[in-house]
């Protein structure tokens, strides 16, 4: 269903709304025309208030929960209040202090950006009651040193220095017919030719110098360093690292079980989550999933606010957010998200 614009709706139903949204999303309980009509302030009586609820729920913006005579608001209704309603403001100042003490926390520890990170995560939870979410920036090493060792006829183990000191380890299937000799020529080839390169840097330059026929390679060898090449490059483009806190704090008395089974399901999932907060890498501002507009998510009902953080030049490089039920504190929440993102960025860059 497509939902009517704030516009579209009368002063006195736009009222009604919001007033019935921000009492359910405080009290979480179905909110009735003589709750609006008692303390709304609106001069209106039951009756009036009913009609209007019964029109919005006939566009699709409130439902009646089993035979209640308060209302809800749906998934479209949360929507338009989040895109058209919701008078959202900065973090407190107290807010603001938690969020950039924890951060620097992190970096005091000197466990580098995975440290910070992860204590985003942590602060998000905390002061969101929601679990925190944060996708790691998927990093390229930059070679030091690469060498390989012949395991079988086909097959051989990739030992990758890195420039921070780090050493991986990967087996690489070669090219039929690979002589050991070309191992070792691929091996000096990396060393002295791409070292101090990034992964992705040294395929590029490969390519070049091959076709411009200046690698000075065999058709072997020059195989068996895009063999060794693309080992890591296949490898790290598809283990993005994702950083999730504080799944205890879904877990409420007064939540369907049934639901929190799905959500922690749902969290499990991580090639799926990953692919959802992607969807906010790429926007300018902090994105708002409600419910089933995220595939993922929409049997557990749950909601997810996402940002991305940014780099040297304003480079995307990652993405920070919270998850939780629909019923969000959303005008608080979607601020703290935007200033985590912002504080990491300065943070980063």
């Amino acid at each position: 269903m497509q939902s009517p614009t704030v516009a579209e709706l009368t002063d006195r139903a736009r009222e009604v709304f919001r007033q019935i949204v921000d009492s359910y999303l405080h009290t979480g309980t179905p909110v009735g025309s003589r709750t609006i009509s008692r303390h709304g302030g609106l001069g209106l009586s039951p009756a009036s208030i009913r009609n209007v609820m019964q029109d919005l729920e006939e566009l699709g913006l409130l439902a009646a929960p089993h035979t209640s005579a308060g209302r809800l608001p749906t998934e479209l209704g949360l929507r338009m209040f989040v895109d058209g309603l919701m008078q959202a403001s900065e973090p407190s100042e107290e807010e603001r202090a938690a969020i950039e003490k924890g951060l620097i926390a992190g970096l005091d520890r000197g466990g580098g950006l995975e440290e910070v990170l992860g204590q985003a995560t942590a602060v998000l939870s905390g002061l969101s009651q929601c679990a925190g979410l944060v996708l790691v920036p998927r990093t390229d090493p930059v070679i030091r040193q690469l060498s390989f060792v012949l395991l079988a006829p086909r097959r051989a183990l990739a030992v990758l220095v890195g420039a921070d000191g780090s050493v991986e380890n990967r087996v690489v299937t070669l090219p039929e017919g690979t002589p050991p000799g070309a191992l070792e020529a691929a091996a000096n080839y990396i060393n002295a030719r791409l070292a101090g390169l990034t992964l992705s840097e040294a395929g590029t330059r490969l390519a070049e110098e091959v076709a411009a026929e200046r690698a000075a390679l065999d058709a072997m060898t020059a195989d068996a360093v895009k063999a060794g090449l693309a080992v890591w490059s296949a490898d790290g483009a598809q283990r993005p690292v994702l950083i999730v806190r504080g799944q205890a704090r879904l877990v409420e008395p007064s939540v369907d079980p049934e639901r929190i089974r799905q959500l922690l399901g749902d969290l499990e999932d991580k090639e799926d989550l990953v692919k959802l907060l992607e969807l906010a890498s790429g926007a300018d501002a902090t994105r708002i999933f409600i419910g089933a507009e995220s595939r993922l998510f929409s049997l557990s009902g749950s909601s997810v606010i996402a940002a991305p953080y940014r780099g040297q030049g304003g480079r995307m490089v990652g993405v920070v957010g919270v998850i939780g039920p629909t019923r969000l504190n959303y005008a608080r929440v979607i601020p703290m998200v935007d200033y985590t993102a912002r504080t990491l960025s300065r943070l980063v860059a």
